[in-house]
């Protein structure tokens, strides 16, 4: 792939003292580049809530919309859009169950179990771009949920993709962002509980 366009586009993104800026613009060039051609599909900000809506017809673009301008929330969508398959990537919102803000306590042990691999691709693109991640479970006004417990096992989940390899799309894709920001390779020492 050849990102030479979105790298002239966003020389902004690195200041001249080497600071990291994390423009969710980049993002999109970064993907758009990516995958447009490939997968058909495109990265783009929303006003709202964040979905995933696939083309209904040719010429339109299958379009991940990431929430309100947000980098976190524009890699943690791609992360989901990375382990969707064929098939999901054909539904609104990949079919997913998903349950608001508010959840309950059985309602949150669901929503923690179809977040695992998400937010552990979410982190690795973290790391890929030089930016701090935090788990989110994501229910500020309901059930009180053990983050130390789901930070341990999105963490379980990276060392098992850091052993076995990331699904493909991801792996691509953290490669341009690394490239980009100029960052090392994944390491295990990355994800060091205590230091994210």
């Amino acid at each position: 792939m050849n990102i030479a366009l979105p790298l002239k586009q966003t020389t902004a993104s690195l200041s001249s003292a080497g600071t990291r800026l994390h423009n969710y613009q980049d993002l999109i060039l970064l993907f758009n580049a990516t995958f447009i051609e490939t997968e058909n599909t495109v990265l783009a900000k929303g006003d709202h809530e964040p979905i995933y809506i696939p083309a209904r017809r040719s010429p339109q673009h299958h379009q991940i919309v990431f929430a309100h301008g947000y980098f976190a929330s524009a890699l943690h969508e791609i992360a989901h859009w990375c382990i969707a398959g064929k098939q999901r990537r054909l539904l609104e919102d990949y079919g997913y169950w998903y349950q608001p803000d508010g959840r309950n306590s059985k309602q949150q042990v669901e929503f923690e179990k179809v977040e695992v691999k998400p937010q552990a691709i979410e982190w690795a693109f973290s790391c890929a771009s030089g930016k701090p991640f935090t788990v989110s479970t994501d229910n500020l006004n309901g059930a009180v949920a053990n983050t130390q417990s789901f930070q341990e096992a999105v963490k379980r989940q990276i060392m098992l993709y850091l052993d076995h390899g990331f699904p493909p799309r991801a792996a691509e894709f953290m490669g341009i962002l690394q490239r980009f920001y100029q960052t090392d390779n994944l390491h295990r020492e990355m994800f060091d509980v205590e230091s994210a």
